[in-house]
């Protein structure tokens, strides 16, 4: 039986493998097109790294048999995101063509549309499916809140770092980690997050309309955040009334 159980998890594991050397292929294409610097290709290998063996142990306690269509079009999001995270290092050192970048995000935020809608039409929605998509959603935001804080300033950063402090907070209080109702609200704002990001990151919008446009998304999923931790404690000071 722990024979069968490994065959079981082979596929996907070598889907995962495959991955990497698609990383790594976008990141000889970024070399070959944009100079991509060590900083960049740094990131981008710890990048692929840190996915495919958060992944390979997702899917092994999981014991899926296959990765399933709507996952290979969230890894390939997660690839892309890969080349957004190499590009975001680089700039660190040395200037790096934004349009490229945006290019790459844009193209990873339209696929987004697709992985789910995939899912449910095939019947393969699963909790993993559903974490992995969300995961690369956040490190895309976090990723091109870096970007375009580099334009603007420090404060858009807020808008990549709120979730992951929300997380952090969870751990410090369970009430947060209470299950949340479905709510349209919500997900617009965090729909809205990585259009208004790409917008604002875009080297030909002019900075006055970029700031208002991240502002306003900066705005927008406080709220948002701000309405969900109300309803937590709410609901945590009830189950408390009740016991």
């Amino acid at each position: 039986m722990a024979v069968l159980q490994v065959h079981d998890v082979s596929r996907p594991v070598r889907e995962l493998t495959a991955e990497i050397g698609g990383q790594f292929v976008l990141l000889l294409a970024l070399w070959a097109a944009v100079g991509l610097g060590p900083a960049g290709w740094l990131a981008g290998t710890v990048y692929a790294l840190v996915v495919w063996a958060l992944l390979t142990t997702a899917v092994d306690r999981a014991r899926i048999r296959s990765f399933g269509p709507a996952n290979r079009v969230t890894l390939a999001r997660a690839t892309l995101v890969g080349g957004v995270t190499a590009l975001v290092a680089d700039s660190v050192h040395r200037p790096v063509p934004g349009t490229v970048l945006i290019v790459l995000a844009t193209v990873a935020l339209v696929l987004d549309a697709v992985d789910g809608q995939i899912a449910r039409r095939t019947g393969t929605a699963t909790p993993l499916g559903a974490r992995f998509d969300m995961e690369v959603d956040a490190f895309l935001i976090l990723m091109l809140s870096a970007h375009v804080a580099g334009r603007l300033g420090w404060w858009v950063l807020v808008i990549g770092l709120m979730r992951y402090v929300f997380v952090a907070a969870a751990q410090a209080w369970p009430w947060l980690r209470a299950p949340l109702p479905p709510n349209l609200a919500r997900k617009t704002v965090a729909a809205t997050q990585g259009v208004a990001l790409v917008v604002a990151g875009t080297p030909a919008v002019p900075l006055a309309p970029a700031a208002v446009t991240a502002a306003l998304a900066l705005l927008l999923l406080g709220w948002s955040f701000g309405r969900d931790v109300r309803w937590l404690w709410r609901a945590g000071q009830d189950r408390r009334i009740m016991v």
